[in-house]
């Protein structure tokens, strides 16, 4: 973002163009803020509004919008573990931000002269959120909500999840700021979040080298409900004896619980199986 706009500034002088600034103009910080007007419309008994920082526009917009017809109204931010940018500037701290995010939308640097004043003075607290938090949000708007978000759309819900002691008991107003998210990139923050619940699972199981041994494994992962997506059969690499290979089990379940219960099964049919 900092070398487009230095590129942008540099066709601005070149060609006599107006520049007009994504974050840190007064015009567009009132037309973001607009969207804290809506919201309050909607619901005007709302406790508190949390809001993703970038460069400080959107968030400095909708405290302005929502301070003037909420006055005790509580506003937070929410910046990324890899671009703290506005947490490290408030809290009087060198900014040293960088990295991989999945929340490209507010991954800024410099934050806004402009909307570091009105944070400062209008925000009760700029949160980080680890990116794996990002990651949950997205799966449960999908899941919940129906409601693609890109991670930057995604890190005000990031907030409740990570520090639900700001929130527990208030009314919560978010905005889902956006749903830019390369398909690629959404495909693989769904499997790691049916991973990380432990509805996908890797069953790795040590099985006498003898005819009907798969088949009879697979039969008892079914009978418990688990669904075989992929099944490898090890007979190299693995540490087992050579007379008992390891074969390992990509498969669907439930939830914890329901795979917890899938390997007690296989256990007490004196199965020799771990998850890995």
């Amino acid at each position: 973002l900092t070398e487009a706009a230095a590129h942008a500034h540099a066709l601005a002088k070149r060609d006599n163009l107006v520049f007009v600034h994504p974050y840190e103009d007064p015009l567009v910080m009132a037309g973001q803020g607009t969207v804290g007007l809506e919201m309050l419309q909607a619901v005007p008994d709302l406790d508190i509004l949390v809001v993703p920082v970038g460069g400080g526009g959107l968030l400095s917009g909708i405290a302005t919008a929502a301070r003037a017809l909420n006055p005790k109204i509580k506003l937070y931010g929410v910046e990324s573990q890899t671009y703290p940018s506005m947490h490290q500037r408030l809290a009087g701290q060198p900014v040293k931000v960088g990295g991989d995010t999945i929340a490209e939308g507010i991954a800024v640097k410099d934050v806004g002269d402009t909307a570091f004043a009105i944070i400062k003075k209008e925000v009760e607290e700029v949160l980080v959120v680890q990116e794996e938090t990002i990651e949950r949000a997205i799966v449960a708007l999908i899941e919940i909500e129906k409601t693609v978000a890109e991670g930057a759309g995604a890190a005000a819900l990031a907030a409740l999840l990570e520090h639900p002691r700001h929130f527990a008991g208030k009314r919560v107003g978010i905005p889902i700021s956006g749903g830019n998210i390369d398909s690629r990139v959404l495909a693989s923050v769904l499997m790691r979040g049916l991973v990380r619940d432990a509805r996908l699972v890797r069953l790795r199981v040590t099985m006498p080298d003898v005819s009907g041994s798969l088949a009879k494994v697979t039969q008892m992962i079914a009978d418990a409900g688990g669904n075989i997506v992929e099944v490898m059969h090890q007979r190299i690499f693995g540490t087992a004896s050579v007379r008992s290979p390891e074969v390992e089990f990509l498969v669907e379940t439930r939830d914890r619980e329901h795979t917890q219960a899938l390997v007690r099964s296989l256990q007490s049919k004196g199965i020799a199986v771990s998850l890995y």
